[in-house]
């Protein structure tokens, strides 16, 4: 019997999504659950498993196509009862696990990531399940190929491109092995246009890393205009002046949200440049106490902390904008986002209820979520139900800008870079540290007056640590 199993509804409200990965081929042979696919949503990468046990058929869809929820992705041949016609009816749906590998990120940035609104995640869930149709026959592989025909890639086992780290199929296993490889340095050879079964792994048991595929793409290039080296006669006289690429997945629904933010949020931006020695004399004693030493307390925690403490004051910052129920909603938690830049695109994983830890658990917390980033292990559940955000733009020498808030968000923080620069000191001219906090803010919820003594309250806590006591 041929089971046809259509793109389920990944949750987060999308309509499409792109498929990065086969790692199944035309003929192998699959179990229950089994991994058979990575498709890119516009948060992360979600390992898509098999609906059936049986014997894949047709790929209807090669990878790095965008595909519709509810189109057919693949055929399944599972055995016992002959070929009906397809009755519409529905089959049980794939469970979609919900953490996925999302593409690696780097803990910094400039801006949010979207979806954020604060209203609670919705578990990841499978839509639109297969239906029972009857076997077609695979096309002339010589004929173009269609969206709408279902295409049999091959009966070899997928391109280096679309395999996946550590996984060969089974009935694969007596033809090429595919190269091992992580989803980010599979892209990255797909934009390139390079074949990963020229490339050769340098990292653990023989991985494919970004430096091998960047170095065999300079390898592969003839040094031409280099001091005795010959014409190359088959390049063109003239680079390519431009070049285009399809916007989707993630940088599509980016730039929807940040439109939407941008022309529904009335933005107001204001600028604090502050003395922080201080707080820098702060956290070095905090590193050179034994109790503090292993704790990893760095001037993001810091703002953090005192921006948390700031809420508390201001909670006007910590709201939303419920348009259709004509109200505003105060959240009476923190839930402090953290704007991070990735292959991808902008993130936002979030801390929930950051207003409730300490200096400690602020920097264990954000260590945590660093490591996830990096790692790729950042879960779409993470991404979700932020209330208030901070964006670290010094770590790019940046020392001011005007952040776009996150939809649904009332306020966001941006962190310049921290100079040693001269400055009044008590009646003198000193080198001292000095940083600029830009607050972007919903002026529909928080007037000039309530963003002004927030930020000052921000700047005042980094200025001079100890005036905390007087203010909680």
């Amino acid at each position: 019997m041929i089971k046809i199993f259509k793109l389920p509804d990944l949750g987060e409200g999308l309509t499409e999504s792109e498929i990065v990965a086969w790692l199944v081929a035309p003929g192998d042979e699959v179990t229950l659950n089994q991994h058979i696919a990575d498709v890119e949503t516009a948060k992360a990468v979600v390992e898509l498993p098999s609906p059936f046990a049986g014997v894949v058929r047709v790929l209807h869809q090669p990878a790095g196509v965008v595909v519709h929820v509810g189109e057919p992705i693949v055929s399944f041949d599972i055995g016992g009862e002959p070929d009906t016609p397809d009755t519409g009816a529905v089959d049980a749906p794939a469970p979609v696990e919900a953490p996925v590998q999302q593409r690696e990120a780097n803990l910094v940035g400039y801006g949010p990531a979207v979806e954020r609104g604060g209203h609670p995640q919705r578990r990841a869930r499978p839509g639109g399940g297969p239906a029972v149709v009857a076997d077609r026959p695979a096309p002339d592989p010589a004929a173009p190929a269609d969206r709408d025909t279902p295409v049999a890639l091959s009966s070899q086992p997928p391109t280096a491109v679309d395999a996946a780290p550590d996984q060969v199929a089974p009935a694969a296993a007596s033809a090429v092995e595919r190269p091992r490889s992580t989803p980010p340095v599979r892209a990255l050879a797909r934009d390139l246009g390079i074949d990963l079964t020229t490339v050769t792994g340098t990292g653990r048991d023989g991985l494919i890393t970004r430096d091998d595929v960047r170095a065999h793409l300079t390898e592969s290039v003839p040094a031409a205009g280099l001091p005795g080296a010959p014409p190359d006669r088959s390049r063109p006289e003239t680079l390519e002046r431009e070049s285009r690429t399809p916007i989707k997945s993630l940088r599509k629904i980016t730039a929807a949200a940040m439109v939407q933010s941008a022309f529904t949020a009335p933005h107001v931006t204001e600028f604090l440049t502050i003395d922080v020695t201080p707080t820098v004399e702060l956290l070095d004693s905090l590193r050179a106490d034994r109790q503090f030493a292993d704790a990893g307390i760095g001037i993001l925690a810091v703002v953090a902390k005192a921006l948390c403490l700031a809420v508390g004051r201001t909670p006007a910052v910590n709201t939303r904008w419920d348009e259709p129920a004509g109200e505003i909603v105060q959240f009476h938690h923190v839930n402090l986002g953290i704007a991070a830049a990735t292959p991808r695109g902008l993130l936002v994983p979030n801390i929930v209820d950051a207003d409730r830890l300490d200096l400690r658990g602020l920097a264990a917390a954000l260590a945590e979520l660093t490591t996830a980033a990096r790692a790729g292990t950042t879960t779409p559940a993470a991404l979700s139900g932020g209330t208030i955000t901070i964006t670290n733009i010094g770590v790019f020498g940046i020392d001011a800008g005007t952040p776009i808030l996150n939809p649904g968000e009332a306020a966001i923080l941006a962190l310049g870079s921290i100079r040693s620069q001269p400055w009044a000191y008590r009646g003198q001219v000193a080198l001292r540290k000095v940083l600029t906090l830009s607050l972007s803010f919903d002026h529909r919820l928080v007037d000039g007056e309530q963003g002004s003594r927030f930020l000052s309250d921000i700047g005042t806590i980094l200025a001079d640590p100890a005036r905390v006591l007087a203010m909680v």
